[in-house]
């Protein structure tokens, strides 16, 4: 006979000593004290086999982020036993109640599965990727695109996302930028905080939320040559001060979850690396959430060359810190022997246990399992109208606009004629973005739908292919090939081109050409797309072009030749409509690039925070110097970088010395006609330090709506610890001495002054 739940807690309650007052009550209890006592409580209960059971997560469908391995059957026997503690890829509330049911009324403890999930950027509803969602420097977009995501996935059973990605990463050959906050720690830090709030709001026993996890603990972002999952080799330095800031964000957010990386990290995997886990996570940062691996990263450590063996593997992984196996079958293969060989503690596998168990009492899944698994709700939620009203504005908000000559934009409504070129403006499965959990092939609204749908009757568009970017095996996981060389449709684009008044032409990559495994040795765009362009410059002047990426690309001939510009990444499912309210002024772009732009892939990894190194600049007494001799060393469009409808001025800028810190104030007027939004940007250098320091490093940010006309007050505080920077013993350390900040709309256009503090 299946024993019932409630009457699991009660014999849990009566043989462990619990209050009896917290079984009676459904609702969730949040008392971290009461949390722990039911933790150890159901601890002192599990059998050996049980506690190692709930350090292990299963694959629930072969569809997604690994290979098939086997049947469910014994999956369901294990799941019965108490032998699995976590699910992922286990989808909609009814499924998620059924597999549920196989944990909590077959098992000898009736402890309840988490099931988890990829939802990076939407669940259903696709917001922009996260790399566009930096691009806001607005952590409420960031905030509002989680906790969206979070009402859909939960309204479908699920308790966890494997997000955020807040990875630093200075390379944009690197597939996985798309996912990441883009180059900059500090903006990483608050798109972090963000993220994590979103998804978990302020208690994780509310329904509507979902538990947050903060990957990928650490350096992945730093792979060699930009290659995913490739080795990572930086300095403590560059660790402590670079990398680390976002995570330690989230950590001190009450992210409920971390995941470590595929990468090693200056030779030890990322997995099994004691120093980040318990040395600086579990240890320094005292943070009590859990540790999962990425998927198999624990047996790939034999791969490395780390571990010898699946036992040994086991052991390294736990000793490290690693709480949770994902999908790597070596904890219930080799874990149990390295414990009785007394190679692992138990200590340290309750420790692993008591953070799994913790997180479920959080959840409110021992009141009840199936509190998450809402068929109605998830009916009702899924792709509502206030969902998607909510990506449009967060996809127009991520929008930057990178040229815009002769003010050709914004385009009036009433424009006679616009021609609209390219395979990507018609594509309504592009825009979705790699990583896109459930949303529905080609349901996004594409460019072609959206400018339809802004001008006025009067107005004629029509629409030619001109270029065919195909790309093969765009399936997770399968080697991705780009085929293109077709120019048949270039007469009719260059035909339509010559008879309209204004080309909006959309130029860029497929979403799968970015993303996990998709990494690329060259950032142009691919095809013959540029070889269109130029034919089109040549009958027609007004051209806007829509960049459609997800990472940063090198476009000098665009940038050279185009009319207008807009980055608008891949935005989501209200793409078109978002783009179409940029390009006809419905709404003033305000977005600014998280991550540089180079004029060549050969400068990558490209950022702006670089150091000055002895030979900065070509004075006309150096033969040489750090540069390069075939083309430019800065960015094509800078971090930070990012252009209005109107524009900005910047008067009277003053910094003083005050008891415990610098203050900043800055005069920014709007001094164009229409009202808009600018994003004031606060960066220093420390001038002289016991460790060479950046030349230039943003310490804040306000993003500041303006009225036509109105000027405003920008005021900042740096404080002591904004002057500090880490030492490679992981120290925060103040140094006296001169310090120069800068304020201005982007990294490279500052205005400057010097302080001195003794």
């Amino acid at each position: 006979m299946k024993k019932s739940l409630q009457l699991q807690i009660i014999n849990m309650v009566l043989f462990a000593s619990f209050v009896m007052s917290a079984c009676s009550e459904r609702k969730p209890t949040s008392n971290s004290n009461d949390i722990e006592s039911k933790v150890d409580s159901v601890l002192a209960l599990m059998t050996l086999d049980e506690k190692i059971g709930q350090t292990i997560m299963y694959n629930g469908t072969w569809e997604f982020t690994g290979p098939v391995s086997g049947n469910n059957q014994w999956k369901a026997e294990k799941i019965m036993n108490g032998q699995v503690g976590a699910m992922l890829n286990v989808l909609t509330a009814e499924e998620t109640r059924r597999t549920q049911a196989l944990a909590v009324e077959n098992s000898r403890l009736g402890i309840p599965m988490l099931f988890a999930y990829d939802v990076i950027h939407g669940y259903k509803t696709m917001f922009p990727v996260p790399l566009a969602q930096a691009a806001s420097w607005d952590p409420e977009v960031a905030r509002l695109g989680s906790d969206v995501a979070a009402r859909e996935a939960s309204a479908a059973g699920l308790h966890w996302t494997f997000a955020p990605m807040i990875d630093i990463s200075r390379d944009a050959r690197w597939g996985r930028i798309m996912e990441s906050p883009g180059e900059d720690p500090y903006l990483g830090s608050e798109m972090a905080k963000a993220w994590v709030e979103g998804y978990q709001g302020d208690d994780l026993s509310d329904p509507k939320t979902i538990v947050a996890c903060a990957k990928h603990f650490a350096g992945y972002g730093f792979a060699e040559a930009g290659r995913d999952y490739n080795t990572v080799e930086v300095s403590m330095q560059t660790l402590y001060n670079v990398i680390l800031p976002p995570f330690k964000a989230a950590s001190d957010a009450g992210v409920a979850t971390f995941m470590n990386g595929f990468n090693d990290l200056n030779g030890i995997p990322a997995t099994g690396n004691e120093f980040l886990q318990r040395d600086i996570l579990k240890g320094r940062w005292n943070y009590d959430g859990m540790m999962v691996s990425d998927w198999g990263s624990i047996p790939e450590m034999i791969f490395h060359g780390y571990a010898k063996d699946t036992a040994q593997a086991a052991a390294m992984a736990m000793n490290a810190g690693s709480d949770m196996d994902m999908e790597g079958r070596v904890y219930e293969k080799g874990l149990k022997e390295k414990i009785e060989q007394g190679e692992v503690s138990v200590d340290l596998l309750d420790d692993a246990v008591r953070r799994i168990l913790r997180l479920k009492f959080k959840l409110g899944l021992f009141d009840d399992p199936y509190r998450y698994s809402d068929v109605q709700r998830e009916k009702e939620e899924l792709l509502s109208a206030e969902n998607l009203a909510a990506a449009r504005d967060a996809a127009r908000k991520s929008i930057v606009l990178l040229k815009n000559e002769s003010d050709i934009l914004p385009i009036s409504k009433g424009v006679s004629s616009i021609a609209v070129i390219g395979q990507l403006a018609a594509d309504r499965d592009i825009p979705l973005g790699s990583w896109r959990a459930q949303a529905v092939p080609n349901s996004a609204v594409s460019l072609l739908e959206g400018i339809k749908g802004a001008v006025s009757e009067k107005t004629s568009v029509e629409f030619a292919k001109g270029y065919t970017l195909t790309v093969g095996n765009r399936s997770f996981g399968k080697e991705l090939t780009i085929v293109d060389e077709d120019k048949s449709g270039f007469a009719e684009a260059i035909n339509l081109a010559k008879s309209s008044e204004v080309v909006v032409i959309a130029l860029g990559e497929d979403c799968y050409q970015s993303g996990e495994g998709r990494s690329q040795m060259d950032v142009g765009l691919k095809g013959s797309q540029i070889d269109l362009f130029n034919e089109l410059k040549k009958v027609n002047d007004n051209i806007v072009v829509v960049l459609m990426t997800g990472r940063p690309v090198a476009i000098p001939e665009i940038e050279a030749d185009a009319s207008a510009i807009l980055e608008t990444w891949f935005a989501g499912s209200e793409s078109g409509n978002a783009i179409a309210d940029i390009l006809f002024g419905d709404y003033n772009p305000s977005g600014k690039l998280p991550v540089s732009f180079p004029y060549h892939t050969g400068q990558e990894p490209l950022y702006y925070s670089q150091k000055s190194t002895g030979r900065p600049i070509n004075r006309a007494e150096n033969v040489f110097w750090t540069h390069y001799t075939d083309g430019p060393n800065d960015a094509l469009f800078p971090f930070g970088y990012g252009l209005s409808y109107t524009t900005f001025n910047y008067e009277n800028f003053n910094v003083s010395k005050e008891e415990e810190s610098i203050g900043i104030s800055v005069d920014v007027t709007n001094s164009g006609d229409m009202d808009g939004e600018e994003v004031v940007q606060l960066y220093i250098q420390d001038v002289a330090a016991s460790l060479v320091r950046p030349i230039k490093e943003l310490k804040g940010f306000e993003k500041v709506w303006f009225a036509a006309g109105e000027t405003k007050t920008v005021e900042f505080t740096l404080s002591k610890d904004d002057l500090s920077f880490y030492n490679e013993m992981g120290e925060l350390i103040f140094e006296l001495g001169e310090f120069r900040i800068s304020v201005g709309s982007n990294s490279r256009d500052l205005t400057t002054q010097s302080i001195t503090i003794n």
